[in-house]
């Protein structure tokens, strides 16, 4: 259902507000470089810092700009399955063809209170769920056997892996079954993951190098592995470089620089990237052939 380059937008803000037009340009501009779906209101897109009302204008936004050109799968996970599964339902309203859903932070649920929340989610929602599972930003990490089991559901039809650890790839292969899809929540692990059973990456380096995000996923999805680790190599030191201050500044700050006038504005608790981190960015750029 879904592969390739899948980019975590980002989220513009000027004067505080959403900033709608930047926005737009921002979603056509990635579809043009040959993203393969979008991920609005994901953690890249500091999603934690947006409304309700702003969740769903985000999410609209995208769809309307996409115009079914790619898939649109919205960030709509909480800690708590009832606000979520009122996020799917807002994102299904306005067009999103499925929920990205994080697992449940704050609260540390048990595995078998993650199995609820995710079946009781997928029982209910209108749309497909992609589980999202990244340990170090939410403490619980839903197990290889738990998430085989709630892949038995039809609508549970993806995981975004974050956990580091390659050898999840092929554990949920196996258990989960060949059908299931698996994308990369690491950038700088996408060619090992797709090696070993993946098919994709929901990426923040796309959000700076969508072009080249997208030639080196094709690069794997024909099997012309050489001119992958190749995309790995000039790709590898902006993957660093975007983490070297807290997600998204560095990101936002790569932007304008390949996109002059693009916004850095970030929400607190957030703040611009520190002089270092754009230096790293400034040079990862150069490296990959960007500026």
């Amino acid at each position: 259902m879904f592969f390739g380059s899948i980019p975590a937008l980002v989220t513009p803000f000027a004067g505080g507000r959403v900033a709608e037009d930047t926005f737009s340009s921002f979603v056509e501009w990635q579809i043009s470089e040959g993203s393969n779906a979008l991920v609005p209101c994901g953690t890249t897109g500091e999603v934690a810092t947006l409304n309700a009302d702003e969740h769903r204008q985000v999410i609209a936004l995208t769809v309307q700009t996409a115009k079914g050109r790619v898939p649109v799968i919205a960030g709509c996970g909480t800690y708590d399955t009832a606000a979520s599964l009122e996020r799917i339902r807002t994102a299904a309203d306005v067009g999103a063809d499925a929920a990205l859903c994080v697992v449940p932070y704050y609260n540390k649920p048990s595995q078998a209170g993650l199995a609820a929340h995710f079946l009781h989610l997928a029982e209910h929602s209108p749309i497909p769920i992609v589980v999202y599972n990244v340990p170090s930003r939410t403490v619980a990490d839903i197990s290889v056997e738990t998430l085989a089991k709630i892949s038995e559901h039809p609508r549970i039809v993806a995981v975004k892996d974050a956990t580091g650890n390659l050898g999840r790839v092929s554990d949920q292969r196996l258990k989960c079954g060949e059908g299931f899809c698996q994308l990369s929540g690491n950038d700088d692990m996408a060619l090992g993951f797709n090696a070993m059973g993946g098919v994709g990456c929901i990426s923040v380096s796309a959000n700076v190098a969508p072009r080249l995000c997208s030639d080196f996923q094709k690069a794997m999805r024909e099997s012309r592995w050489e001119e992958a680790l190749k995309l790995q190599d000039r790709l590898y030191p902006l993957h660093a470089a975007l983490f070297t201050d807290a997600s998204p500044a560095p990101t936002k700050y790569g932007l304008t620089r390949v996109r002059p006038g693009f916004p850095e504005d970030l929400r607190l608790p957030l703040v611009e990237a520190s002089a270092d981190s754009k230096r790293a960015v400034d040079a990862a750029l150069e490296h990959a052939g960007l500026i």
